[in-house]
């Protein structure tokens, strides 16, 4: 490379380096603060979670007597509970409020591996502050395989469990006006190996709460209460309250709440939805700011006689959330363009072969394909490059009292041998967003939890082979076997500059690639090692197919192009 080449290169790596470094930031450590507070819980406490709405608090120890005595004061009536199921889900429904207490997604186990009884599926469980609540008692008037009907004083509300995680609801007003709050349930941790609850979404200060939005028309498209994470790093609890509630006025056609892989949420309620209430709870035992729980409801209009909406509990998968106009959801932000579609297709291939490990490697061959003429172009032109330094050595050294001639010499070398300066530079440019959107994919793709791939356990996660093997983790192959072949690929770059220089970067950038990749998620690194493969694969046919460009014709001479070059110029 030469020394423009170079810089270019070294800032486009390390702009790079500092968003990935950004994104994870201390995010193993905030697990780990995460699960040793949840282990040190009893059941009890657990379940003893800060209800929506509440806005006043007393002492913890009274706060939560009187919460427990204020939901047994509500209903009257012995709780009855009714389960709706099919092959994707089991939703338990209550009397209570006609609300729902859990929903069981049947395809997604607790832990790695497949479901079992030994390894139950993934519960989300309403308890402490059941889904979609109405105030009193309620009876069932009506039973099917796949739909209830809740009756009290004041309402009648009908639910039907339909495909696609979702609950279709109807209520009619009997009496009075439909309740003006609709819970959507609380979320707390996800079911991954290193899975928190993060504020990505929420600014918090020892004054309480404020919410961002990510609506960007009025009325707001939609809003998302609270996401997954470590990307903010540990924040101090000092001084931070252990409950927050803010309310946000403003239409909404969604209201969601997830961690990494799973999420829950009310949608399809047209112009109904006039704002929205979301509370967090803080772990207190963790001297860190860590969510234990968040939960949000909607306020609807108070004068509604009827409505219908959709209520959606299950995982964060791109075509389901689609369907429902929440795709949102997956935050895929400013990359979305290129995320979308890499989705669609790692999803494609997965329909292809049983395995997410091979399908990434088909979606990394994809790639390649498509840029392989990109990149043949660049390796031919830096071959070029490296065999005419000799005579740009010699053009530095003649005209080197002379920048103005030392320019024009330079581009006329360029022109007869077909050279492009910045063509190496290129692939790089436009490989970024597309390495960038694969990290905003992966690292929050449900379709990767627990998914195994030949030593990986869990393509979601580090290897995480021998734990303890060093001082700061397991082992994980993948990161060291990319920043060999990186090495490899360096070494058998043609070198256009100096060598000593090219010898730091083989050296630097792949110790800066290994820290970087090191607690990334093992499907992140399969791809990015894969990709280093073909790469050297590429450079190796190039090699022997490429046939040095012929000599430049003998009226073809370097005085003409210099004289085209100066008119060019304005010389």
């Amino acid at each position: 490379m030469n020394k423009q080449e170079k810089t270019i290169a070294i800032l486009l790596g390390l702009c790079l380096a500092g968003w990935l470094w950004y994104s994870v930031t201390e995010q193993k450590k905030a697990a780990e603060a995460v699960r040793e507070a949840m282990s040190s819980q009893s059941a009890a406490q657990q379940v003893q979670s800060v209800s929506v709405g509440r806005e006043t608090k007393k002492k913890a120890e009274d706060a939560e007597v009187s919460e427990r005595e204020t939901v047994k004061m509500a209903y009257v009536k012995p709780e009855k509970l009714v389960t709706l199921s099919n092959a994707q889900e089991v939703v338990v429904l209550s009397t209570h409020g006609a609300s729902v207490k859990s929903v069981t997604l049947l395809d997604y186990a607790q832990k790695c591996g497949v479901v079992s009884a030994e390894n139950p599926a993934v519960v989300l469980d309403f308890a402490s502050a059941p889904a979609l609540a109405a105030e009193g008692d309620f009876e069932i008037v009506g039973q099917g395989e796949d739909f209830v009907c809740f009756r009290n004083a004041g309402m009648t509300r009908h639910i039907r469990l339909s495909g696609g995680y979702r609950l279709e609801v109807e209520e009619e007003s009997v009496s009075s006006a439909l309740p003006s709050r609709l819970p959507i349930g609380v979320m707390s941790m996800g079911g991954g190996a290193n899975d928190l609850l993060s504020i990505d979404s929420w600014a918090m200060d020892a004054k309480g709460g404020r919410v961002i939005h990510h609506g960007e028309e009025e009325p707001l498209e939609s809003y998302l209460v609270a996401t997954t994470g470590g990307c903010s790093g540990k924040k101090s609890a000092v001084g931070i309250p252990e409950t927050s509630e803010v309310s946000v006025p403003g239409a909404c056609t969604w209201v969601a709440v997830k961690n990494r892989f799973f999420v829950t949420a009310v949608c399809g309620m047209s112009e109904q939805a006039v704002d929205f209430r979301a509370s967090v709870t803080r772990d207190v035992k963790a001297s860190d700011y860590v969510l234990k729980n968040v939960s949000a409801d909607v306020g609807m209009a108070k004068d509604a006689k009827s409505r219908k909406y959709t209520f959606f509990a299950g995982p964060k998968k791109q075509s389901l959330l689609w369907d429902l106009g929440m795709r949102d959801v997956m935050e895929f932000g400013m990359w979305r363009w290129v995320c979308y579609p890499m989705v669609w297709v790692l999803n494609l291939f997965h329909s292809w072969v049983p395995s997410f490990g091979i399908g990434i490697i088909l979606l990394t061959i994809l790639v390649r394909l498509v840029f392989w003429p990109l990149t043949h172009k660049s390796t031919v032109s830096m071959r070029r490059m490296s065999e005419i330094q000799p005579k740009m050595k010699e053009i530095r050294e003649k005209f080197k009292d002379n920048p103005q001639r030392l320019q024009q010499e330079t581009w006329a070398l360029y022109r007869d041998n077909k050279v492009n300066p910045l063509a190496s530079c290129l692939p790089m440019l436009v490989q970024i967003p597309v390495f960038i959107a694969l990290f905003t994919v992966l690292r929050s793709a449900v379709e990767l939890r627990y998914a195994p791939f030949l030593w990986i356990a869990d393509l979601s996660e580090p290897e995480n082979l021998f734990p303890g093997f060093f001082p700061f983790g397991g082992l994980n192959i993948l990161p060291i076997l990319m920043a060999v072949t990186m090495g490899l690929q360096s070494a058998l770059t043609p070198s256009t500059g100096d060598r000593q220089q090219q010898r730091m970067m083989m050296i630097m950038m792949p110790i800066m690639m290994l820290v970087m990749f090191y607690s990334f998620p093992s499907a992140l690194s399969l791809y990015w090692t894969l990709s280093q493969v073909l790469s050297i694969v590429q450079m190796w046919y190039i090699r022997k197919r490429y046939t040095p460009p012929a000599p430049a014709a003998a009226t073809d001479t370097v005085e003409a192009v210099v004289t085209r070059q100066m008119r060019r110029h304005g010389n």
